[in-house]
């Protein structure tokens, strides 16, 4: 965060008021992979490792943290690097990935609120949880919030247990990052995701299900509004869709039978 000069203005009392104000802070993060291919993610300066290793897994180029070799990371130069293991086929792996997903050609209409969702995996999950316990842990992720709560400009996403023991959290200036940082951090922790559910503060799209699919995360809650491609792929990816989890209330649209009220 950056501390910077700025002036009030307060139309009520016709005031102008010299002060400080924190800034949320963007930096480009390029991550290497073999030091043959780079991405470049606009992210917030933290968690550059779990960003990298969330990102790839989302993406189809990592299919298991058990295939990296090597991970580093510098903060100073905004890198990250991470050599795989000889038996993984880098070459064909990004030929295959879904890289620039979110930018759609207009080659042919999809029938689909998402473009990828015939290729959503299927989440495979018992998991049950009591509704307060999406609470519980919302109100201790917000506890922790201390960037938007200085800055305003920062999203937050948090990975709990059915008992809501915290495994990861983050914050970023884009909310597929924080969800990409979950997910690496977690994922560097072995942590059984089918036993799981996330929370996050941004809108849900398709996309953002699809990472919570990829690694098997049966529940997805967010403070604020899901989208249609949202809704679809939880559908098809069988995974429980929560929206507007604010104070007593949450919205509850796919998936139901995992809640308990």
């Amino acid at each position: 965060m950056h501390q910077v000069d700025m002036v009030r203005l307060d139309l009520s009392t016709g005031k102008a008021e010299k002060t400080k104000d924190f800034i949320a802070e963007e930096v480009p993060l390029q991550i290497s992979v073999n030091g043959t291919y780079t991405f470049v993610i606009w992210c917030s300066p933290s968690q550059f490792k779990e960003l990298a290793v969330g990102y790839l897994l989302a993406e189809d180029i990592l299919r298991s943290v058990d295939e990296i070799e090597s991970l580093s990371s510098s903060e100073s130069e905004n890198r990250c690097q991470i050599r795989l293991k000889q038996s993984v086929d880098l070459e064909e792996r990004i030929k295959q990935s879904r890289r620039s997903t979110r930018v759609i050609p207009l080659i042919k209409a999809s029938t689909s609120p998402y473009q990828h969702d015939d290729k959503i995996p299927v989440v495979q999950s018992n998991l049950v949880i009591k509704a307060q316990v999406i609470l519980n842990a919302l109100a201790r992720m917000n506890g922790l919030a201390s960037g938007f709560k200085q800055t305003g400009g920062l999203h937050d996403s948090g990975i709990f247990t059915a008992y809501g023991e915290m495994i990861a959290f983050s914050e970023d200036v884009g909310r597929h990052n924080t969800v990409d940082k979950v997910i690496g951090e977690a994922s560097l922790k072995r942590v059984d995701f089918s036993a799981c559910f996330m929370i996050i503060t941004g809108r849900v799209p398709g996309d953002m299900i699809y990472k919570a699919a990829k690694v098997g995360l049966p529940i997805v809650a967010s403070v604020a509004a899901v989208l249609n491609s949202g809704i679809a792929s939880a559908e098809k990816a069988n995974i429980t869709l929560m929206g507007f989890v604010r104070g007593s209330r949450m919205n509850i649209y796919t998936g139901q039978e995992r809640i308990i009220f």
